[in-house]
């Protein structure tokens, strides 16, 4: 990979991570203190909205990674507006975050897999070239076809496990305890994931390049 491509899509991950993660958390973190935790969310909730109506007027299309966070932020506004319990209201995030595996397993047999859609946006970075290029590999390497599909896989499959093993603990454990430990589930999940992702990314590079 080029050196110019490489930063191209460094620029294009950071960029992403920062208007659809960053910004959005900066603007709940600033607003809740003086307003209700809903409106907070709800004003941060337009960051990757206007995310998605950036690239829907550039593009003519929505951008998939987009849709997926402005989808999890709708899904955490959808539980703030339920309510519930005590009970309830520790295990809200995990099910927003169990209800997000199952898009990732979903998209595996109604559409492209989700992962098809990240790796689309980082790898193209804005360059329509790099895009359908890209497009055309999709089509043309059954193995990279492959490579996304176990991808998405493994991240639904992680997402959906981490979910269900706070929900368990919310039943089972006491309220401190819990706090104690969710965020490590959290984290640790997530963090073993990435390493694995990065692993197989990389070892599906160097076959894909001895196949060329």
């Amino acid at each position: 990979m080029q050196l110019a491509q490489r930063n191209r899509i460094v620029k294009s991950i950071v960029v992403t991570l920062v208007v659809n993660a960053a910004l959005p958390w900066a603007v709940y973190e600033l607003l809740h203190p003086h307003y209700s935790s809903f409106a907070a969310l709800c004003a941060a909730t337009a960051v990757p909205l206007l995310d998605n109506l950036y690239h829907l007027v550039r593009y003519k299309k929505l951008d998939g990674f987009a849709v997926f966070m402005l989808f999890g932020f709708f899904l955490n506004l959808l539980m703030f507006a339920l309510g519930g319990d005590e009970k309830f209201l520790l295990i809200k995030d995990s099910l927003v975050t169990g209800l997000l595996g199952i898009v990732f397993l979903f998209s595996l047999v109604v559409f492209k897999p989700l992962i098809y859609y990240f790796a689309l946006r980082f790898s193209s970075a804005g360059d329509e070239q790099a895009r359908a290029a890209w497009q055309a590999n999709w089509k043309a390497k059954p193995y990279m076809r492959r490579v996304i599909r176990i991808m998405t896989l493994v991240w639904g499959l992680s997402l959906c496990l981490e979910s269900a093993i706070k929900i368990w603990l919310v039943y089972l454990v006491s309220i401190d305890v819990f706090l104690a430990v969710s965020h490590l589930i959290m984290y640790g999940m997530i963090g073993l994931t990435i390493v694995w992702t990065i692993y197989y990314r990389k070892r599906a590079v160097q076959v894909l390049a001895s196949k060329n």
